[in-house]
């Protein structure tokens, strides 16, 4: 989607960003990199977050709308918005004009093991939808926690992958969509678990069921 952009200092190559590279990651949490974004559980960390998930009938989407979440923000510290940070960390050697846009350089798309060298057909994908997220608690929560989670770099919830991919999965929950990518799925399901148990969100019970059959399975 289009992203509007201030000037900004020219940045002529920028390092893949390892957000949490010299930090202690809590045991069960892997590493963050290309598609495997900072604070992911393992599969059995994600098996004991899931069993700690709330179970609760899918909500209402009266009220919702995506300005209720403000999304792609000024990234804290950096020239870039979090969009552009995402495709940063998410790509292999990364070239950024003076506004910070990736000019080239190489993605990788986990949900359908696509490879792209230009940006423009890559979205970020929120693991969580916000509409799915709107649904299971969030439409709860006040206009800043949404933004928060709408632009959460520290967890598992941002993805750069394929723009047709990302618009076919839509607002649909594990039960109803998984990766085309069969090879994904047990990494779709630890970071889908994983922002959930992050911001106490509830899974209904089919929800539930098939999160567990694919954390079985990996």
């Amino acid at each position: 989607m289009p992203v509007g952009k201030a000037s900004r200092a020219a940045t002529a190559v920028l390092p893949l960003l390892a957000v949490l590279s010299c930090a202690t990651l809590p045991p069960g949490e892997d590493t963050d990199s290309a598609g495997n974004p900072p604070g992911a559980p393992d599969v059995a960390r994600a098996e004991e977050m899931l069993a700690g998930l709330r179970t609760a009938p899918e909500g209402s989407m009266d009220g919702y709308d995506r300005d209720e979440f403000p999304h792609w923000d000024e990234a804290e510290g950096e020239n870039c918005n979090v969009r552009e940070r995402v495709l940063i960390r998410d790509g292999e050697n990364v070239r950024t004009g003076s506004d910070c846009y990736p000019t080239s350089g190489t993605w990788h798309s986990p949900y359908d093991d696509g490879t792209w060298t230009d940006p423009s057909d890559l979205h970020i994908d929120h693991v969580v939808p916000l509409a799915a997220a709107w649904r299971s608690g969030a439409s709860d929560w006040t206009r800043e926690k949404r933004e928060r989670f709408a632009n959460d770099l520290d967890g598992p919830q941002l993805l750069a992958v394929t723009d047709s991919v990302n618009q076919s999965k839509g607002d649909e929950t594990p039960d109803e969509w998984l990766p085309p990518d069969e090879g994904a799925h047990c990494d779709y399901a630890r970071f889908w678990v994983g922002t959930k148990h992050n911001w106490e969100l509830s899974v209904t019970r089919a929800e539930r069921s098939a999160l567990r059959d694919v954390l079985e399975g990996c």
